[in-house]
């Protein structure tokens, strides 16, 4: 893509979409020139099926807002977004092709609000002349060693899905700060946000992680994580519940929000904060399971860890960071990214496009 033609250098628009809202930003080059949370009402949103459905009503919501904040759209040549639940992929970065939005649409990794980010990336670069969209890093990036496939059924396979975009940005950040490759490192990342992943980091491959979105881990603000196998086939088979109805109960409406009835773990934080000790409580035990399967992927890498990093919107929350650490500091040194940076990781993907230095990939892989 050619930079150089004289015209006002080009614009960079990132997407993270988010349940209640759709994080945004506009960068030129690697500056950041606006952020906006693009908030997106309980009443609105009930109207629609699933989270695809969403995609025009959340792409006029992104254009509303960037017009009205006088962002020259014409210069955006860039519309890059968080990557959905795909089939397995390699890490990088890839053009929204048609394939992609039909897998997206269609779900073929799971449901999950994070497939928006493609198919707003898709929707906005034909709403903006000119531009191109991309997705980086998809949560289906695959690099697990075969033994982490093995669940204990033939029936039933582990699959890699986590926070490749957040926890791969993170451990090149720290491997930088320490004058190391990430290559040569041998970490484990926790990103904690709506869903928490975390990962065993062996010399730059992602072995292990438990699958956050609907499978295994600690619960989260929005999924329930593990629960006691044979309860949850009993309420399966109880007749009370719809299938619908019990995947919404370990996605959408388990963790925090079946028990605090709310999504958002800043509100807990806040109850916390003042005094409700039940939010308390919940935000103890949400750490308190985090720290388990942090310990599980310590065994994962043989106890050969050279740090644990932590990131996502929920460390900044002093209950949970406290809880955490207190339980895995002994494994190795712990560091803390507290900032929400994903549409920066984002952007900066969309940056390297524009110079290319990153060549974006056909999908599938």
């Amino acid at each position: 893509m050619n930079t150089t033609s004289g015209f006002q250098v080009p614009l960079i628009l990132a997407i993270h979409p988010r349940i209640p809202f759709t994080n945004i930003g506009v960068f030129r080059n690697q500056q950041m020139l606006f952020l906006k949370k693009v908030h997106h009402p309980e009443e609105e949103r009930q109207t629609f099926k699933n989270y695809a459905d969403e995609t025009a009503y959340r792409t006029q919501k992104v254009l509303a807002e960037l017009k009205s904040n006088d962002i020259p759209i014409e210069d955006i040549k860039v519309v890059i977004g968080r990557g959905g639940l795909l089939r397995p992929v390699k890490a990088g970065a890839y053009r929204v092709n048609a394939q992609i939005v039909e897998d997206l649409i269609a779900g073929v990794g799971g449901e999950d609000v994070v497939n928006l980010g493609g198919l707003l990336a898709n929707s906005l670069s034909k709403e903006i002349k000119g531009s191109e969209a991309y997705i980086a890093d998809p949560a289906v990036v695959d690099e697990f060693d075969d033994l982490a496939r093995v669940s204990g059924h033939p029936e039933f396979e582990r699959r890699s899905v986590f926070h490749a975009l957040e926890q791969k940005s993170v451990a090149r950040k720290y491997a930088k700060t320490i004058l190391k490759k990430y290559e040569d490192l041998n970490l484990i990342v926790v990103q904690m946000g709506n869903g928490i992943t975390i990962g065993a980091h062996q010399q730059g491959r992602v072995i292990d992680s438990n699958q956050g979105v609907d499978g295994d881990g600690p619960f989260s603000p929005t999924r329930a994580g593990n629960v006691p196998m044979g309860d949850l086939i009993r309420l399966c088979f109880g007749g009370k519940h719809t299938k619908e109805e019990v995947c919404s109960m370990l996605t959408t409406d388990g963790g925090l929000f079946a028990y605090m009835g709310t999504h958002d773990g800043y509100i807990v934080d806040s109850m916390a904060r003042d005094g409700d000790e039940r939010a308390q409580f919940y935000l103890r035990a949400m750490a308190y399971q985090t720290a388990k399967n942090v310990g599980a992927m310590y065994a994962v890498l043989s106890g050969k860890v050279d740090a644990i990093l932590l990131t996502g919107g929920l460390t900044q929350s002093k209950f949970i960071l406290d809880e955490l650490l207190a339980r895995i500091k002994s494994m190795a040194p712990c560091h803390t990214y507290s900032s929400e940076d994903d549409v920066e990781t984002l952007a900066l993907n969309g940056y390297y496009i524009l110079q290319g230095d990153l060549v974006p990939m056909e999908y599938p892989y």
